[in-house]
């Protein structure tokens, strides 16, 4: 019997457990091991996100309150802009969407091709094209949005989740991917003025409900974390060799702290203000409403980033598998019912 197989003093064999040896050449890594820990925060990460996604969902597009809500979100924008503005509004928003992520999927791709993290690059440009896909399956096929309130026509398709925002933050995120550790932070910040933007711009154009918005992060992180867990499976995640710099949180974590707790906390008051305390036939109802839409889509935004950045926190990816080392005692003879007479034939 060979020493992993010998028997307990109970007489019994031990179980399949991650850790040993062999486990460890089925599936590439021990139970305790960095990548392990990695890839079980990151699934507890997606599995969350799709469940708030579906909470989103469930509250605001499949309510008749919800729905009231977002349509007063919508009509709301014009009491606090002009027609004339809310046009401008609208071009703004094709020029980001349409420039300036041909100018990121550029970037993100070059970043990944210099520093020769292939895997990384695609898996990022996986990230971004698994989004969008995912995006349009769901707002065209799968989820719908019932006629629960009388409505004019043009507030009645549906359009969650948002494409544009899926787009936007996708990108932010596959930086995080495919920059160096050091500069991550640096990255992040940069690109999440862009992407919390693109999000804001949405609903103030009129092209998303801020549930579409929410919905588009809660997406992206979710699709994000599963690809994270992917190459923590692979063993392509290492504990990082250096530690973010004490601008980093005060330039990077400090502001994005402020907008999530400060849009969330607004946009909940408001919220509540334009749903349940005013009546509905009170003019101040749209403008509330659009305001509580802004900060809910602005703090939401901020939140997915921070919870990405705690996810990977002191991670580096795309670093090479470390191979399993074994500890304890070798046997240095051959064990086991074969003998090992050169001559011997297993008949």
């Amino acid at each position: 019997m060979a020493p992993y197989d010998r028997l307990r003093t109970d007489g019994s064999t031990p179980s399949l457990e991650n850790g040993t040896w062999w486990y460890a050449a089925v599936a590439g890594e021990a139970a305790d091991s960095f990548s392990a820990r990695v890839r079980k925060r990151v699934r507890r990460a997606c599995l969350g996100s799709v469940l708030l996604m579906a909470v989103v969902y469930a509250g605001l597009v499949l309510t008749a309150t919800g729905q009231r809500w977002e349509n007063a979100v919508l009509t709301g924008r014009f009491t606090d802009k002009t027609l004339a503005a809310a046009h401008e509004a609208n071009r703004s928003l094709q020029h980001i969407t349409v420039y300036s992520l041909a100018v990121a999927l550029l970037v993100l791709t070059a970043i990944g091709m210099l520093r020769r993290r292939y895997a990384l690059t695609v898996t990022a440009l996986g990230a971004v094209a698994a989004s969008l896909f995912l995006a349009e399956v769901l707002r065209r096929f799968l989820l719908a949005r019932p006629d629960l309130v009388e409505a004019p026509a043009h507030l009645s398709p549906n359009s969650f989740p948002s494409g544009h925002t899926a787009i936007a933050v996708s990108v932010m995120f596959g930086l995080t991917l495919v920059v160096p550790y050091r500069a991550r932070g640096l990255a992040v910040g940069l690109c999440a003025l862009w992407a919390l933007a693109v999000g804001a711009y949405t609903v103030a154009a009129g092209w998303h409900r801020p549930s579409d918005v929410i919905g588009a992060d809660l997406l992206v992180l979710a699709v994000v974390c599963g690809l994270v867990a992917v190459l923590a499976r692979r063993g392509k995640v290492a504990p990082a060799r250096t530690r973010h710099l004490p601008l980093f949180t005060l330039f990077v974590v400090a502001p994005l702290a402020l907008v999530a707790v400060g849009g969330l906390g607004s946009g909940t008051v408001l919220l509540i203000d334009s749903m349940y305390v005013l009546e509905p036939a009170d003019p101040s109802v749209p403008r509330l409403a659009h305001r509580a839409g802004q900060a809910l889509v602005a703090g939401a935004g901020a939140a997915v980033t921070l919870v990405l950045l705690a996810l990977l926190r002191r991670v580096d990816l795309g670093a090479t598998p470390v191979p399993y080392r074994l500890t304890g005692t070798v046997a240095t003879e051959p064990t086991g019912p074969f003998p090992t007479e050169a001559d011997h034939e297993i008949s």
